[in-house]
C-alpha cells in the first residue's frame, strides 16, 4: 500500500510540475488556476509522501518520488511543451527509470 501511495505522490508532484509550467504560458488571469492547482498537487503530494515514509526507508522512498516526478515531468515537457526528445534525454530518462525500478526491487 505504501508503494503505491509513493507512486501516487511522485503523480501529483508530475501535476505540479505541469502546472508551473502551464502558468508560464497562460494569460495572467489564467495562470491563477494555474497556481491553484500548483499548491492543490503539491499538497497532496506532500501529504502522500509523509503517509509513504511512515513504512518505507526515507531515502529509498524520497528517490523514487523525486525520481518519477523527474521522468514525469520530463515526458510532460516532451509530449505537452513540446520539448527535444533528443538521443541523450531519453537515454539518461532509461537509465532513470531502471534506477527507480532497481531501488523498488532491492528495497523491502
Amino acid at each position: 500500500m505504501n508503494w503505491f501511495l509513493l507512486i501516487i505522490a511522485g503523480l501529483f508532484e508530475v501535476a505540479f510540475a505541469a502546472c508551473l509550467g502551464k502558468a508560464k504560458h497562460a494569460s495572467e488571469n489564467e495562470s491563477i488556476y494555474w497556481y491553484v492547482g500548483f499548491l492543490v498537487c503539491l499538497s497532496i503530494s506532500m501529504v502522500l509522501l509523509v503517509k509513504a515514509t511512515q513504512e518505507l526507508p526515507i531515502g529509498t522512498a524520497y528517490a523514487v518520488w523525486t525520481g518519477i516526478g523527474a521522468v514525469g515531468t520530463v515526458l510532460i515537457g516532451i509530449f505537452v511543451f513540446k520539448e527535444p526528445a533528443t538521443f541523450w534525454r531519453i537515454f539518461f530518462l532509461t537509465t532513470l527509470i531502471s534506477s527507480i525500478i532497481g531501488l523498488k526491487v532491492v528495497s523491502h
